[in-house]
């Protein structure tokens, strides 16, 4: 069986945004992993206006360029892991937006987290969990949170603490985990 593909997910597109070096750092950490191969999918590479679609998305019946480009983009991956800021108690705008334009792509794969905020992003997490589970995506209990005030100087620079590395490792094991297992349920569901 081929390797797992898992797309790091770089859920925001703000200007001067914290996230791509929290993903950078992530695909670092991820490059060497013998089970999967992960690859950087930036938002920003993916400009989705507010969701425009005309039927709900559980209909499969894209009418937008736009839609059917990030659904076969999507569609591509076993797992996730969603890189993720904190605004508002919740999750970033444009992740949201993404996650909602989709259904089945999404369906019977797994997903991790890597947040950051004043909290560590730990909100944005709960919010991505709730909103995945109605999407079919099995979310591993592994997560990695940044503290602003901890690890990043100024707020701006990153500079994650060392404390972060078991964590994340934990976090791959469990995501390719499941995500070897749900390809096999995605198997069975096609047969």
């Amino acid at each position: 069986m081929s390797k797992l593909k898992i797309a790091v997910i770089l859920g925001s597109t703000r200007p001067g945004r914290n996230g791509k070096a929290v993903a950078d750092w992530v695909m670092t950490r991820a490059k060497d992993r013998a089970g999967a191969d992960y690859e950087l999918v930036d938002l920003a590479d993916h400009p989705l206006p507010h969701l425009d679609e005309a039927y709900p998305p559980s209909f499969g019946n894209y009418a937008g360029d736009h839609t059917k480009a990030w659904a076969a983009t999507i569609d591509s991956y076993d797992g996730f892991v969603f890189v993720t800021p904190e605004y508002n108690h919740s999750t970033s705008g444009v992740l949201k937006n993404a996650i909602d334009y989709l259904y089945k792509e999404w369906n019977n794969k797994a997903a991790g987290f890597v947040s950051y905020g004043s909290l560590g992003g730990a909100r944005a997490i709960e919010h991505l969990r709730a909103m995945l589970s109605e999407l079919q995506v099995a979310h591993v209990r592994q997560q990695v949170s940044f503290s602003l005030f901890h690890d990043f100087e100024n707020f701006s620079v990153f500079q994650p603490s060392q404390i972060h590395d078991a964590s994340a490792d934990t976090l791959f094991d469990q995501l390719e985990s499941w995500a070897g297992a749900l390809r096999q349920v995605r198997a069975g569901v096609a047969a």
